[in-house]
C-alpha cells in the first residue's frame, strides 16, 4: 500500500499536452499514487491561471529551488534540459521527457556527473519504445550488436529545426527524410525523436552515434504514428517491433504515450545516483 502520507513532490516544467495531462492526472490521482504537484512552470504563465491554483505556479523557473520538489518532470523542450538539467539535478530527482537533448555528448556526461554526486536519478522515459528494458538487458550483457528505429509519421506531426525538409511539406505519399545515426537526427527533430533517443540511452555501448534511425513522412498515415525498432544481437539473433500508436493529424506524440508517461512517472522513486529507463 502507497503511504500517502508524505507524497513525491512533483515539479511539472511545460505546460503543452502531456504537461496539462500530467497536471490534470497528479491532481485528480496523485494522492492515491503517492505524488503531490509542488509546482508548475510554462514559458506562458498566463496559460496556467484557470486551470492550476495559483499558489503552485512558478514564474521564473530559476527559483525552483525556493520551492521543494522530490522529482522534476520536463515536458516542453530539449533546450530546457540544456540549461537546467544539471541544477535540476543538484536538488531533486529528474524525469527528462525531452532525451533528444542527451545526444549533446557533453550535456550528456555533466547530467551523468550530477547524478552520480548528488545521489539522484535522471530518469528517462521509454515513451513509444516499445521493449526498452529488454533493449537495455541485451545490451548491458555485452549481447547488443546493433539497433535501428523507423518512425513514419503524416507530415503534419513533424516538427522540424529550422525549416528542415521544407521542400516535402506539400508532398503526397511515402518519403524518407532522414537516414542516419540517433546523434545526426536529435538536432533536425528534437521533438519527434524522443523516442529513439530512449532507445540509444537504453543501447548505452552503442549510443547515439551508432543506433540508427530515420524518419519517414507518409500521408496515409492520419490515424496513427508507425514506430519500427530492429534489434540485432549474437549468432543471428534479432527481434522486430512494429508499434502502432494513435494519433490525431498534427500531434506531435501519439494518445498511447500519455499514458506510458504517467507509468514511467510512478516509477520514479528514487533509485540513486544513475540513469534509469523507465
Amino acid at each position: 500500500m502507497t503511504d500517502i502520507s508524505s507524497p513525491i513532490r512533483v515539479g511539472i516544467v511545460g505546460y503543452g499536452h502531456l504537461g496539462q495531462f500530467l497536471v490534470d492526472r497528479i491532481q485528480k490521482k496523485g494522492l492515491a499514487a503517492g505524488l503531490s504537484l509542488a509546482f508548475v512552470w510554462n514559458r506562458n504563465a498566463d496559460k496556467l491561471i484557470e486551470s492550476v491554483p495559483k499558489d503552485l505556479i512558478l514564474t521564473n523557473l530559476s527559483e525552483f529551488t525556493q520551492i521543494k520538489a522530490d522529482l522534476i518532470v520536463e515536458v516542453c523542450h530539449p533546450q530546457i534540459v540544456k540549461d537546467f538539467g544539471v541544477r535540476f539535478l543538484s536538488h531533486a530527482n529528474f524525469l527528462v521527457g525531452s532525451p533528444s537533448a542527451l545526444s549533446d555528448s557533453q550535456l550528456d556526461k555533466e547530467l551523468r556527473l550530477t547524478a552520480k554526486k548528488h545521489g539522484k536519478t535522471l530518469y528517462v522515459p521509454s515513451g513509444a519504445l516499445w521493449g526498452g528494458q529488454d533493449i537495455q538487458r541485451l545490451n548491458d550483457s555485452g549481447s547488443l550488436k546493433a539497433l535501428s528505429i523507423r518512425m513514419s509519421k503524416h507530415p503534419s506531426c513533424f516538427r522540424l529545426a529550422g525549416g528542415t525538409f521544407s521542400d516535402w511539406a506539400g508532398e503526397e505519399g511515402r518519403c524518407v527524410l532522414f537516414h542516419g545515426s540517433v546523434a545526426e537526427l536529435c538536432p533536425i527533430a528534437p521533438n519527434n525523436v524522443n523516442t529513439m533517443a530512449a532507445a540509444a540511452i537504453a543501447a548505452s555501448t552503442l549510443g547515439f552515434h551508432g543506433v540508427t534511425g530515420e524518419i519517414v513522412s507518409d500521408t496515409a498515415l492520419a490515424d496513427y504514428h508507425l514506430v519500427e525498432v530492429e534489434v540485432t544481437g549474437p549468432d543471428g539473433f534479432s527481434v522486430k517491433t512494429v508499434r502502432r500508436n494513435p494519433a490525431k493529424l498534427g500531434a506531435v506524440t501519439g494518445s498511447a504515450t500519455y499514458n506510458s508517461f504517467w507509468s514511467s512517472l510512478l516509477v520514479c522513486k528514487g533509485h540513486g545516483g544513475r540513469v534509469y529507463l523507465c
